[in-house]
């Protein structure tokens, strides 16, 4: 059984972003969220349940250094589809069908969403274009290889909701799924020999455009300063005279 993991490369989640995100010199890093899904193919591999681990990414050369992570991880091998331009969920779905339909794997897994966009629009638009079940927000996922199952439980708003998917399928994960590993020095230059396959857009006969245009981006308002008060009076009369909450 094949396994495809997509990966995006952000913005280091330590690195704090100002106004007009700039990127340059900045340091990246594979998402949080596509770590823990890539961890969560691996162990699924080590169980002996699945023989192949292919990691999926998109976007400009730089990209490739997150798919060496990727392979350093444990990944067997990787994929990279070169785009010049941003990439927008709908596009980057259409992109994952396409190689869907040249790998033929049995479980595609996704993270949840990016850092840097909070889109949460992927993985549910891929399962849609290639008409698969999906469990999205997985905080624990059980391989059924004989009856061709998976089970996921999702966190909902009232506790735990449990999915059961016949394979093929689309899984998305959250946080507390797993605690991804650290690449080992050796694994990292093993990762160097380990081949990566590249397509364009123009390859998988995929259109890349966008219905979204970015206008601004700002920080938000700096929280103004606390104020010590000395008795009950004189909060409600700032409650009621400043704040006109009363």
């Amino acid at each position: 059984m094949k396994i495809m993991v997509a990966i995006k490369r952000v913005v280091d989640y330590a690195v704090k972003i100002r106004s007009g995100v700039e990127t340059q010199n900045v340091k990246m890093s594979m998402n949080p969220f596509c770590e823990i899904a890539l961890e969560e193919a691996l162990r699924i591999k080590e169980s002996g349940l699945a023989s192949e681990v292919v990691a999926i990414t998109m976007g400009m050369k730089q990209s490739v250094d997150t798919l060496r992570t990727a392979l350093a991880m444990g990944a067997d091998r990787a994929i990279h589809v070169e785009t010049g331009g941003p990439l927008y969920p709908l596009s980057v779905a259409k992109l994952l069908r396409a190689l869907v339909e040249i790998e033929k794997p049995s479980l595609l897994i996704l993270g949840k969403q990016a850092i840097d966009d909070d889109c949460n629009q992927t993985g549910q638009m891929v399962a849609g274009l290639l008409n698969w079940p999906q469990g999205t927000f997985a905080s624990k996922v059980v391989l059924d290889k004989e009856k061709q199952v998976v089970t996921v439980d999702r966190e909902v708003d009232g506790g735990l909701e449990t999915l059961c998917l016949d394979l093929p399928a689309v899984i998305t994960t959250d946080l507390r799924l797993n605690q991804p590993r650290y690449a080992t020095l050796p694994n990292i230059m093993k990762a160097k020999s380990k081949p990566i396959k590249n397509f364009t857009p123009q390859d998988l006969n995929v259109e890349i455009k966008s219905d979204i245009e970015e206008v601004q981006v700002t920080e938000p308002p700096k929280r103004k300063a606390g104020v010590i008060i000395s008795s009950v009076d004189e909060l409600i009369d700032k409650l009621k005279n400043e704040a006109h909450v009363i």
